[in-house]
This record gives structure tokens, C-alpha cells and sequence, in this order.
């Protein structure tokens, strides 16, 4: 099986409503590695490293969100799968220039 890696951005009410400790939840049930931030523009980041399989239920997930949010949009773009993390972790929002 070959491993893939997305980039992802989610907008709508994604932050503030436990989208990033929810997206580490859903990613560890499914066997997902790879990150998830806040960004200062109000969407939401993430990289997923997996099977195409389990980074399809990742998107579908992301798509939906935890109940408190409103998923408007999930765009992805595939990335190279190298320094593969070995868990799904959160990381800090990163100061806006």
C-alpha cells in the first residue's frame, strides 16, 4: 500500500467550536498522522498522512466537522509523504505577518 499525504484548509465556523481536538480524535480512530492548526484568517490547516482509504474517511469527516462547527469549504492538494510524522498532533496558530 502506498502512503499519501494531503494538505487541507476548511472554512466556515471552524474555529472556537473544538475542530482541532476533534480532527486529532477522528484522525487517531482512524489511523491518520500528520497535524492540525488554527490559521489567523479563520480557517483551519491540517497535513494527513495515510491509505488513500483512510484519507478518504478523513475528508468526509472533515467535511462535516464536529457539531458545533459549519464546514463550508475543504480544499486539498496532495503533497510529497516524506518526514512522516509518527502521531496526529496539534500545532500553534502562526503569527500573521
Amino acid at each position: 500500500m502506498t502512503l499519501l499525504a494531503r494538505h487541507y484548509f476548511i472554512s466556515g465556523k471552524v474555529q472556537q467550536v473544538y475542530f482541532r481536538q476533534s480532527t486529532l480524535a477522528e484522525a487517531e480512530k482512524i489511523g491518520i498522522t500528520g497535524w492540525v492548526r488554527n490559521l489567523p484568517d479563520g480557517r483551519v490547516e491540517a497535513i494527513a498522512y495515510g491509505q488513500q482509504s483512510a484519507l478518504e474517511k478523513f475528508e468526509a469527516w472533515l467535511n462535516v466537522g464536529p457539531k458545533m462547527a459549519r464546514v463550508d469549504n475543504v480544499s486539498h492538494r496532495p503533497v510529497d509523504a516524506c518526514d512522516v510524522p509518527v502521531s496526529f498532533t496539534l500545532h500553534s496558530t502562526p503569527v500573521a505577518a
